[in-house]
């Protein structure tokens, strides 16, 4: 299958019929939701069972258990993908084993001027300054509210959510952690982990809450409200050196924040072989916005690599930039990540990629001799002792 996509149907996508990257990402979750809200009926239940059989795998030794949930698989969809939750209950019957919604703030928002996203096939990477477009909190809250009310909402104990909040633009820097705790008030009681979102390029001065006083303060009002102890995260940009890392690991520490997720987009341009953005006839160094794919890889790895030793395996990481590959998931797996997500790598290897993944993984764990997947996170640091 994945040899069928990349082949015939990606050339297709890409470049025959030059559909606008966002258009066409607006029309693949247009399809999911309908699938999805028309889910009982028999002529689209049975393309739904299809479906899932090609694309999905189970495997007791995949399966893990972190903060209280079950994890049937380590690969998840990650955040930007389904900002406001619209294909819900497509993502499990894909393959992953859990989705993360949103980025979604406060206040309803557009987001950045279109064209916002770029797909960089020479680099199987993609631009994109879309800016925390999404419908707002409350209407995540209501269609997540509205799902459990009719009990189409798969339970945490089979799947996992999580919702990643970011800082609405129109707010001011100051008035970040009012912000977030806004959004997190309306969404606490839905979702089954948080993302603390500081690290995306793409809001003016967001970024720059993760310094100490700015995260501190952020991570200090959510712990108060969060008196049900759902697991909240933070995300991080790759741009960071090591000692801005270790700083927010401190933080996280003092906070007792459950994990971290290493990485968002990049702002680096190094190596890209795309010199110039056809849609807009600019050089790509000269063009706002993250990169993810390919070109996040390495450095994603080393930054889960450096976390993971920082904290001597003790918190729990969810490792994301630059997945296409079983390698690719192994050495962030082995390198000290829980779990993993994809998007980018999803986009470019196809629907079958997420069970050639969990096939691979099992692979490696007979190689290695492993019981289960949780026995090979951060392997690679003591196989290097």
């Amino acid at each position: 299958m994945l040899n069928i996509y990349r082949s015939i149907l990606l050339p297709i996508i890409f470049s025959g019929l030059k559909a606008d990257p966002e258009w066409a990402h607006h029309q693949v979750l247009n399809i999911l939701n309908f699938m999805d809200t028309y889910s009982n009926s028999q002529s689209i239940s049975i393309p739904q069972t299809i479906i899932e059989k090609f694309l999905c795998f189970e495997d007791t030794r995949l399966e893990q258990n972190l903060w209280g949930l079950n994890f049937k698989n380590p690969v998840g969809l990650a955040a930007g993908y389904d900002k406001d939750g619209l294909a819900i209950n497509a993502w499990p019957r894909l393959g992953f084993g859990f989705a993360e919604l949103g980025t979604v703030t406060f206040h309803k928002q557009p987001g950045n001027p279109q064209p916002r996203l770029f797909r960089l096939p020479k680099d199987s990477a993609v631009l994109n300054r879309m800016g925390f477009n999404n419908q707002g909190a409350a209407a995540l809250a209501e269609r997540l509210q509205n799902q459990r009310k009719t009990n189409s909402l798969i339970p945490p104990s089979l799947f996992p959510y999580g919702v990643n909040i970011g800082k609405s633009k129109i707010t001011d820097l100051e008035a970040a952690p009012t912000d977030y705790l806004d959004s997190f008030r309306l969404l606490k009681s839905l979702g089954d982990y948080f993302v603390v979102n500081v690290s995306s390029p793409n809001t003016p001065g967001l970024r720059s809450l993760q310094n100490a006083e700015s995260l501190s303060k952020i991570l200090s009002v959510l712990q108060q409200e969060n008196q049900s102890n759902k697991p909240i995260l933070v995300k991080i940009a790759p741009d960071l050196e090591d000692e801005a890392i270790a700083s927010i690991l401190e933080i996280i520490k003092e906070y007792k924040i459950s994990g971290i997720i290493a990485t968002n987009t990049t702002i680096n341009r190094e190596g890209l072989k795309t010199k110039i953005i056809s849609r807009t006839g600019k050089k790509v160094t000269e063009e706002l916005g993250g990169i993810s794919g390919a070109p996040l890889t390495k450095r994603s790895t080393e930054i889960i690599k450096f976390i993971w030793q920082k904290t001597e395996g003790k918190l729990p990481i969810i490792g994301v930039g630059g997945i296409f590959t079983v390698e690719d998931a192994w050495d962030k797996i082995t390198a000290g990540a829980s779990l993993i997500q994809v998007y980018t790598g999803w986009v470019y290897q196809g629907p079958g990629m997420v069970k050639h993944i969990l096939q691979g993984l099992l692979k490696k764990l007979d190689e290695q001799g492993l019981n289960s997947i949780s026995e090979a996170v951060g392997l690679a640091h003591h196989n290097s002792v």
